[in-house]
């Protein structure tokens, strides 16, 4: 669920005392089962295949640093050579351990919001900061395999956050081509389906999406159509009204963001059918390749 602020349509994240006992007790970062976070594969087939394999530059970043640094990772020939992509995993396996930073509250143009939060997780425990750092793992080697620059605004190498504005400013120090956020959302049971957030029409304070509300909801669209293909599943039945797009004024990510950028939020972990899907590495590689070859249509579109 985006971390600067929870839907008013959706139920209260989870009691902070069960996610001390789901993430005490589970391995977040490794493993290779479903229900776990899977280690990352080999970029799986796409539209495009780069031949240059990817390197890493960047390293940990403070929290509260001015002048963040990311951990961004390249490629060489490909369809997309040349274009740079943030992949912003939502949340922090950490956060839960910082509390009193992640609560303080950080300005995000239109006011002030909570810097991030925990996130949700499954009814079994398995929590959304694993599956969004597992997502945007795939995501990213599918991307470099296509010739991407690809920064990722996190990769668990610091004890919490980034805060919500500080990610908004690492895809704007990038100069991304497209920025996309990786939720997962906690709803409630019989809310199925995955969708994406577009910024809305925000002018206020340090806040002002005039020039990124048309290219982030054509993002958005393409992004809507290729994860449908991939997965198989459905848009959300309980936002969009069928479409799988939901615009959104409160969210500091959106907000604050220069460059094109949408949240997609891949299904909802408190629904049993969707829970099933998200906690399957085949489904969530099948996920990565939906948004990579979103992301694919609308670069080249």
């Amino acid at each position: 669920m985006p971390y600067d602020h929870l839907h008013r349509r959706r139920t209260a994240r989870r009691p902070l005392a069960l996610a001390l006992t789901v993430l005490a007790s589970a391995a977040l970062l490794a493993g290779c089962g479903d229900g776990q976070a899977a280690r990352p594969g080999g970029p799986a087939p796409g539209k495009g295949g780069g031949t240059t394999g990817p390197r890493t530059t960047g390293g940990p970043t403070a929290p509260g640093d001015p002048s963040p640094s990311a951990t961004a990772t390249t490629a060489g020939a490909g369809p997309l050579a040349g274009r740079t992509v943030v992949i912003d995993p939502g949340h922090n396996p950490g956060n839960f351990r910082h509390t009193s930073e992640i609560n303080q509250k950080v300005d995000i143009g239109t006011g002030r919001k909570e810097c991030d939060t925990t996130g949700t997780s499954t009814n079994a425990g398995y929590t959304e900061a694993s599956f969004t750092l597992d997502v945007s793992h795939r995501l990213r080697d599918l991307l470099t395999a296509r010739g991407a620059t690809v920064v990722l605004t996190h990769d668990a190498d610091r004890p919490w956050g980034p805060c919500i504005d500080e990610r908004a400013r690492i895809g704007n120090k990038a100069h991304a081509d497209a920025v996309v956020s990786v939720h997962a959302d906690g709803s409630g049971t019989g809310n199925r389906g995955y969708h994406v957030i577009l910024p809305a029409l925000v002018k206020e304070g340090s806040a002002d999406t005039t020039a990124i509300v048309g290219r982030s909801r054509e993002l958005g669209r393409n992004i809507v159509a290729e994860f449908r293909r991939a997965t198989g599943t459905a848009p959300s039945n309980y936002i969009g009204s069928g479409t799988g797009l939901d615009v959104r004024s409160d969210l500091g990510g959106l907000n604050l963001s220069t460059v094109p950028k949408v949240f997609v939020e891949c299904g909802n972990m408190r629904d049993p059918e969707d829970a099933r899907l998200l906690t399957s590495a085949a489904w969530r590689q099948k996920a990565a390749l939906g948004l990579a070859d979103g992301i694919e249509t609308y670069l080249e579109g």
